[in-house]
């Protein structure tokens, strides 16, 4: 009966072991949980702590700069003015000392001006748009920046300072680029606010291609040339990209021409967004002021949801493709009105096929007209297949130069 009594007392123990080793391990997982959770929260912390550190360097920045003049009233900085609407106390001197009040934290530094508008002279007009208006033009007295003949961009009525100061801080930001317009000095001071950018010899290329149309149509190597420009658009295209820019105002008006085809530079910054400062690629222009775009050279995708990617450029670069061989034609020309160009683009009806286009450029416009824009080429890809076309023209070429000649000894 001892032995049988013992034989019950022991057949517990492996139950026993077994809860324990459960137990265990619960409490090595417990364990490392919470240890990994505290190096979270650590590192957090730390993170947390280097923000607030930088935030307040970039506050105690900001007050240095916004630090009112002694006698000027604190008030006036507090003055705000809603976009879109004019008041008849919204004079230059009062938008000059509210604008100090919502100045960003990238606003291009400009400690002054380095000019005034009595030290330019007005020389030839070059481009009227929407937003501002393009003359030649010169200093008074000596050069800016060692130019002595320049670009001038005069603002129009109704463009902000701040529209101006991304306009300029963006332009700072894509640096130096063969083919893109350079920005030398600017005044947004008070308006109208003025812009001082290299000099290009023959204006816009759609004025270009319209006023060279005779001689250029009759060159056999018109769209060798065509295929140059549209080359060198797209470099400047891929830079915007590899910037995190996007143009949203590509067109051929808005392409400047020094000597065609080579040196074409993409202009008119006036509407392009830095993606790296936004927090979407829809619009975020408030509702109560209605947007300006170029609705003719606007992708689908916009207009439904009002989103706007490097995608968006790229369609804009297929129409940039169709006005050169179309000699700077007015895109969807037998439409009138907006609501008709929105339909249109909406339903799939594209622009119709240009006379006498090469065969490469007649697809890559397609592509880019690709109703989802996923599917759309890069930047990178039309400069891959343009590389291609030219190369191969560059062979004919050889040939075609050959002919007639005399064989050499």
């Amino acid at each position: 009966m001892s032995a049988a009594g013992n034989d019950s007392t022991a057949t517990p123990k492996p139950d026993a072991a077994v809860l324990n080793a459960i137990d265990y391990s619960l409490i090595g997982v417990s364990a490392f949980f919470v240890m990994t959770m505290t190096l979270l929260l650590l590192l957090w912390l730390m993170k947390y702590r280097s923000l607030m550190r930088t935030i307040r360097q970039l506050r105690g920045e900001q007050r240095l700069q916004n630090i009112p003049p002694p006698d000027t009233p604190a008030s006036v900085d507090m003055v705000t003015v809603t976009p879109g609407q004019a008041t008849p106390s919204d004079s230059p001197l009062q938008r000059q000392k509210s604008k100090s009040a919502s100045r960003s934290l990238w606003k291009p530094s400009q400690p002054g001006p380095r000019f005034t508008k009595a030290d330019l002279s007005l020389m030839q007009l070059i481009k009227a748009g929407k937003e501002g208006v393009f003359y030649k033009a010169k200093m008074t007295r000596g050069t800016c920046k060692g130019h002595s003949i320049f670009t001038c961009k005069i603002t129009k009525e109704g463009v902000t300072a701040k529209r101006v100061e991304t306009e300029v801080s963006i332009m700072r930001k894509l640096g130096h680029h063969k083919n893109v317009l350079q920005l030398l000095d600017w005044n947004a001071t008070e308006g109208p606010y003025v812009l001082i950018l290299e000099y290009v010899n023959c204006g816009t290329l759609r004025s270009f291609l319209q006023t060279q149309r005779d001689r250029l149509s009759s060159d056999s190597e018109l769209q060798n040339l065509f295929t140059v420009a549209a080359y060198h658009i797209a470099l400047a295209m891929d830079h915007l990209r590899a910037k995190m820019v996007v143009h949203c105002d590509l067109a051929l008006r808005n392409i400047m021409v020094n000597s065609f085809p080579r040196e074409v530079k993409v202009a008119e910054f006036g509407l392009a967004r830095d993606l790296t400062r936004m927090r979407s690629r829809r619009s975020t222009r408030k509702k109560n002021r209605p947007e300006r775009v170029p609705l003719r050279w606007y992708p689908p995708e916009y207009f439904r949801s009002k989103y706007y990617s490097f995608k968006g450029d790229v369609w804009a670069f297929g129409i940039v493709l169709w006005e050169m061989q179309t000699f700077g034609t007015l895109p969807y020309p037998n439409l009138e009105s907006s609501e008709e160009v929105i339909y249109h683009i909406c339903t799939g009806h594209r622009n119709t096929d240009p006379e006498n286009c090469r065969p490469e450029i007649l697809q890559m416009m397609r592509d880019c007209w690709l109703e989802h824009y996923t599917l759309r080429p890069s930047f990178v890809d039309i400069i891959r297949i343009l590389e291609t076309v030219l190369e191969n023209d560059a062979d004919y070429v050889d040939v075609d130069n050959r002919r007639g000649q005399p064989p050499k000894n």
